[in-house]
């Protein structure tokens, strides 16, 4: 049975290989950077559709040594490539090396691409282009210590493009992340959940279409297994077919997104709506200083600037403490999940978190705390 590796995250693996057993594939090996799981092609397509965690499904084709640009030609060679796609279409090479004697990744990955285009050319005369933008075959490689690991890419885009979201706030989190986060606070599903902080939505969006049980790429253009030989469109259609089926129409609670950028606002609102949640998420202009409960009882989850990524720290700092009153004098007896990628800012908080995960935004290595308001 083919073997897929499903990408993530730092900090989300655990959670991802939770959320591909609920969708029944067997999961076969986790690594630090994903996991692997075994499934017929069904289940890749299924895996594509459904994850909120993963950021690509990858097939790995080819492990190997090679220290010399002869050695990774011919290696590359002893997989077909030309059971994918047609001469006419396109490809890419996605490269990267790390303490390997081949060191230039752009080498790499032209050496890869020639001994792919040459093995289409000697078979049929002509050769894929490249095209880096929107390639019909994809393929990834990684060398470490001059081990070689090949894949091709399922997915195309990176899954955490939903096709929902077009206007961004300026410090974006990426839907993937988002939905990780909230596994990770073990939020039920079932109850209210409000964002001081809400920018583009996407923790207020992410949240709907999973209690909604809306599939995270129902709404995107298309996915790279889509343009292969070997697709199989009456599968996929089942499978697409199966998660419509599985929608719920209505909820019995809300999502309540609160910014003071009245043009962010917007956004989020379009955004939610492309993502078929507008029904059931509040936006309101408000300052995090004067928030007030929207209902009785729920959950917080807030993603605050953090210097990194915005501006000067100093001008936060009395952003932190206004969240940190609010909650404290406000939200008495409701839980908070904060994502802060600074120390000196969260510590101004002033507050004592009961849990913490470390996860990365991006290359910013950032801690998920959870904070209750007794």
């Amino acid at each position: 049975m083919p073997q897929f590796f499903a990408s993530t995250a730092r900090g989300l693996v655990e959670p991802l290989e939770l959320e591909l057993k609920e969708l029944g594939l067997k999961v076969t090996d986790r690594y630090i950077g994903g996991v692997f799981f075994e499934s017929n092609w069904e289940g890749c397509y299924k895996a594509n559709l459904h994850s909120r965690l993963a950021s690509r499904i990858l097939k790995p084709v080819l492990d190997f040594t090679a220290y010399q640009p002869e050695e990774l030609y011919s290696q590359i060679l002893r997989h077909d490539f030309t059971k994918y796609i047609k001469p006419t279409q396109t490809i890419s090479i996605d490269a990267s090396v790390n303490e390997s004697k081949m060191r230039d990744q752009r080498f790499v990955a032209m050496k890869v691409k020639d001994a792919i285009v040459d093995q289409f050319r000697e078979k049929f005369g002509v050769r894929p282009d490249v095209d880096n933008t929107n390639p019909d075959l994809r393929i990834h490689v990684r060398a470490i210590k001059n081990q070689f690991n090949v894949a091709i890419d399922t997915s195309g885009d990176s899954l955490f493009k939903r096709g929902y979201r077009k206007e961004v706030g300026e410090a974006p989190l990426k839907e993937n992340l988002a939905a990780g986060l909230l596994r990770l606070s073990e939020w039920d599903r079932q109850s209210p959940l409000v964002d001081f902080m809400c920018g583009s939505g996407t923790f207020l969006i992410e949240a709907a279409m999973m209690s909604m049980n809306i599939a995270p790429g129902i709404n995107r253009k298309g996915f790279g297994f889509q343009n292969w030989l070997n697709y199989e469109e009456e599968t996929w259609e089942k499978v697409i077919q199966e998660a419509m089926d599985a929608e719920k129409e209505e909820l019995d609670f809300k999502f309540y997104g609160f910014d003071i950028d009245k043009r962010v606002l917007m956004n989020a609102k379009d955004n939610a709506k492309r993502a078929g949640v507008d029904e059931v998420i509040e936006f309101k202009k408000e300052s995090v200083a004067t928030v007030e409960p929207p209902v009785e009882k729920g959950l917080i989850i807030v993603n605050p600037p953090y210097g990194a990524r915005i501006g000067d720290e100093d001008n936060l700092r009395d952003v932190y403490r206004d969240l940190s009153f609010t909650m404290k004098h406000r939200f008495k007896g409701w839980d908070a999940w904060i994502l802060s990628g600074n120390k000196e800012l969260i510590a101004d908080l002033k507050l004592k978190s009961t849990r913490k995960h470390f996860v990365f935004n991006g290359n910013i290595e950032c801690r998920f705390l959870k904070y209750s308001m007794f």
